[in-house]
């Protein structure tokens, strides 16, 4: 979520925010395939990867398999130095294909160890290899680059990528980030592994996403390495830098939960945090197993930014969060991170689900009920923002964050809850993070599950409220 609500929604400023099979869907497999202009050689890899809200965002021709970033970033200047390594595997044979890069100096450019010519087109960086690339041939492309990154201004107004603060930098990808701090395939359809290797200036700290693999000091500077095994969406990444305590455990269940606290958040910060445990084990009871060998949280004082955001692993706060923002968060690993968007229309599938594990989480501690909480948002006069839109079809990149794709689509699955029972709701829930487990999903997909697990004919519920703008008639 970009994760603070004014409304039900957007807890304290504005909220952010078929079954994994061996084919890739065809939606999915349109996007990883897209290509340019046809030569006699082969193809020019598109320079997006077809999303009609972020048209440049990813590219088209190969998919991903792993990123290997090694920065060394110096607070008091602003300066980052970068070598991003990218492993990838064409999907067609390419003559040329692009990485999402905005702003920073490229020096250096090879393809499989050999140099290529590279040249810069708005936010595209367009390299071209010695020798064409045959169709479903692995290879490894690596950039040296440098400058001062900056964030980019998303459609909404709000800043996003590497946001610098006093003692570092707040980098949070969502939705389209990540290309202001390293070269990428920046589409959600495209999810890799990741290592990092970042190096800060001694006493100032580096959290990237997964494990912390080590961390050495050497001549007044620390570098931290760290692995994220699973397969993660360049907008989840994150490469965070400032000053933080640093609190470390292992959960009963074996994961491995690193905390990084701004001393200034810290005393605020701590009661949240400390639940944090308990409420990874109630969403694994309901929505399936954690996904990921890692948890944690980063919390920092960033007061431009206004938004929390579920990086893989470890939600960043830019401020010490409350429970709620917390349970958010937290849901989002299942429902936005291991399970990730086909296309940033279907961006209800992360934020409503992540509203409703609120609701249901106050639900079931002693507080109202999702239909209480239904019931109030309901009584939201017609005309409001609320209902200004379908959550199924914001209708642009600049509506992705507003209220109805959290709330109207929390209470699009209240509805199907109350359509199909609480036995067949919350095994609905189950199946569709372990279905898609470390994958992808859709709208349409979502639906045809519903109704599979129910066996009850949804199409009411959905049209009226997923599909359909204004309000309601009825409740």
């Amino acid at each position: 979520m970009r994760s603070r609500p004014q409304q039900p929604a957007r807890r304290n400023a504005v909220l952010r925010r078929e079954a994994v099979v061996a084919a890739v869907p065809v939606a999915l497999a349109a996007l990883l395939t897209a290509a340019g202009p046809a030569t006699a050689a082969g193809t020019a890899g598109a320079p997006g990867a077809g999303d009609p809200y972020f048209p440049l965002s990813g590219n088209g021709g190969y998919d991903v398999r792993h990123y290997d970033l090694t920065l060394g970033y110096d607070p008091a200047t602003r300066h980052l130095d970068g070598r991003a390594v990218v492993t990838a595997r064409t999907t067609r044979p390419l003559t040329r294909f692009d990485l999402d890069l905005d702003g920073l100096k490229v020096t250096g450019v090879t393809v499989d160890h050999r140099r290529a010519a590279f040249h810069r087109t708005g936010q595209e960086l367009v390299v071209t290899p010695r020798r064409p690339l045959r169709a479903g041939r692995e290879f490894r492309v690596t950039v040296d680059y440098g400058g001062t990154p900056r964030p980019v201004t998303d459609p909404d107004g709000s800043p996003d990528g590497w946001i610098p603060t006093d003692d570092g930098a707040f980098v949070a990808g969502e939705p389209q980030g990540a290309m202001t701090w390293f070269p990428a395939n920046g589409h959600p359809t495209d999810k890799a592994s990741f290592d990092f290797t970042l190096t800060v200036p001694r006493g100032r700290t580096a959290v990237a996403n997964g494990i912390l693999l080590g961390q050495r000091s050497h001549h007044g500077r620390t570098t931290f390495r760290w692995r994220q095994s699973e397969p993660m969406a360049a907008y989840l990444a994150t490469a965070t830098v400032g000053t933080f305590r640093v609190e470390r455990y292992t959960t009963r269940d074996g994961v491995e939960v690193y905390n990084a606290v701004d001393p200034r958040e810290a005393a605020e910060a701590a009661p949240v945090l400390g639940k944090l445990p308990s409420v990874l084990d109630w969403e694994s009871g309901l929505f399936g197993p954690y996904p990921f060998r890692a948890a944690g949280a980063v919390v920092d004082r960033a007061p431009r930014v206004g938004y929390a955001l579920e990086t893989q692993t470890r939600p960043l706060y830019d401020a010490a969060p409350d429970l709620g923002t917390l349970v958010h968060e937290s849901a989002h690993q299942w429902f936005g991170d291991s399970v990730s968007l086909t296309r940033w229309q279907d961006i209800w599938l992360n934020e409503g689900f992540a509203t409703y594990a609120e609701w249901l989480y106050t639900e079931q501690h002693g507080g109202r009920s999702a239909r209480q909480a239904f019931e109030a948002l309901y009584a939201t006069p017609a005309g409001k923002d609320l209902w200004a839109f379908p959550p199924a079809d914001p209708g642009g990149g600049e509506h992705i964050f507003e209220t109805p794709v959290y709330a109207r689509g929390a209470m699009a699955l209240h509805k199907v809850r109350t359509a199909v029972g609480d036995r067949a709701f919350f095994r609905i829930l189950r199946a569709w993070a372990g279905g898609h487990r470390h994958g992808h999903g859709t709208t349409a997909a979502f639906e045809r599950l519903c109704e599979r697990e129910s066996g009850k004919d949804l199409s009411g519920v959905f049209r009226t409220w997923l599909h359909t703008g204004g309000k309601p008639a009825s409740p």
